[in-house]
Parts: structure tokens; C-alpha cells; sequence
């Protein structure tokens, strides 16, 4: 059984920072391809982050680009998201998700982790 519990939310001042942690466990984690997203209140589920599952390559949204870096620990089943300068835009529930390497959609996606930045 797949499971990915992410932790390391809370709530934070803006311009502060955070690091999430994201520990996969049921599969061969250096496999896969991890994602960051993040849902706000009414609103859809949104891109954040990837990293390969080789750590030869991330991507970002260009909303979060310069501030949050993706970064993974394959021996530790481990994905992080370090964010800095943290803006009140950046208050929502954060996902981490599994795709297999060569896959176009994301296999499997953790409870989340709320995360809340005050102004």
C-alpha cells in the first residue's frame, strides 16, 4: 500500500519560512517523480514544484520561482519544499505527488499539509 504523509506546516509571518517533508512509503521511491501542489480556499489544485526521480531536474511555478526549492533524499524516501519569503498568497493545503518516471499523470498523492501565512 502506497502512502505519502507530507509534515512540516503551520502557520508562519510573512516573509518567514517553512520546510515540508514528504515520506513516501509501498514503492521504489527513486523511481518516481515528485510533485509539490497546493490548493487555496476556493480555488483549484495548483503546480508548485517537481523534481526528477534521478534529482537531475526541478521545475517551478513562476509564482514561487527564487523562493521555494524541491529537493529529494532517495535514501530517506524523502521529499522536501523549502520556501522562503513566504507571502499571505501562499496560504493554502500542500500535496506532495508520486509519478512513475516515464508517466504523464500523477500514480498516488498525500492527505496534505495546511500551511498559513499571515500578513
Amino acid at each position: 500500500q502506497v502512502q505519502l504523509v507530507e509534515s512540516g506546516g503551520g502557520l508562519v509571518q510573512a516573509g518567514g519560512s517553512l520546510r515540508l517533508s514528504c515520506v513516501a512509503s509501498g514503492l521504489t521511491f527513486s523511481w518516481y517523480n515528485m510533485g509539490w501542489f497546493r490548493q487555496a480556499p476556493g480555488k483549484e489544485r495548483e503546480f508548485v514544484a517537481t523534481i526528477r526521480w534521478r534529482s537531475d531536474s526541478t521545475s517551478y511555478a513562476d509564482s514561487v520561482k527564487g523562493r521555494f526549492t524541491v529537493s529529494r533524499d532517495n535514501a530517506r524516501n524523502t521529499v522536501y519544499l523549502e520556501m522562503n519569503s513566504l507571502k499571505p498568497e501562499d496560504t493554502a493545503v500542500y500535496y506532495c505527488a508520486a509519478r512513475l518516471r516515464d508517466a504523464l499523470n500523477y500514480d498516488y498523492w498525500g492527505q496534505g499539509t495546511q500551511v498559513t501565512v499571515s500578513s
